[in-house]
């Protein structure tokens, strides 16, 4: 097997793939915390697929796949931002998804596309890039740190309501 890594533009014959493995993003976080991510339905492939469909061709928006032997098994999805006062940020390139199939995980794939993401994010004009992970998302933090990405905030969740929400608040 070529272990040769192609990282490309997504193209419309990737949305199938690139919906498999939204899917599979989804999952994952879901199974982290399933109170804080919502859960991955039998319409997630097909929605995560066709909603990525309709940024490739949005000027702003990033959308690369990590190719391997003519097999898609890893995608990026980022944009350009202007100020978000939200966030308490200006313009910045936001990495929204970073994706790679787990039989190909451990290999610089997700470096490769990271890499890749930064580099078009910049030609964009990108000053900055803010991405968010999940907080048991260890492997993808060390990718993150290893590039330069720092901690900036940290988002908490709280359960409004019922026993999820009273549960660690103890006798008070």
């Amino acid at each position: 097997m070529n272990l040769a890594i192609t990282v490309r533009r997504a193209s419309p014959a990737d949305v199938a793939t690139l919906g498999r493995l939204g899917a599979l993003l989804v999952k994952t976080h879901h199974d982290f915390d399933p109170l804080r991510f919502i859960p991955a339905t039998p319409q997630t492939e097909r929605g995560y697929g066709s909603f990525l469909g309709t940024q490739l061709d949005d000027e702003d928006i990033v959308v690369l796949v990590a190719e391997r032997d003519g097999e898609v098994i890893g995608y990026t999805y980022a944009g350009m931002e202007g100020f978000d006062y939200m966030s308490l940020r200006g313009p910045a390139g936001v990495l929204y998804d970073i994706v790679v199939d787990p039989r190909h995980r451990g290999q610089g794939v997700g470096r490769q596309l990271l890499d890749a993401t930064l580099r078009a994010l910049e030609t964009k004009g990108a000053p900055r890039v803010v991405l968010s992970t999940a907080e048991q998302n260890e492997p993808a933090q060390r990718l993150f740190a290893g590039v330069g990405f720092r901690r900036t905030m940290i988002e908490m969740t709280r359960e409004l309501g019922g026993e999820d929400a009273n549960r660690d608040r103890g006798s008070e």
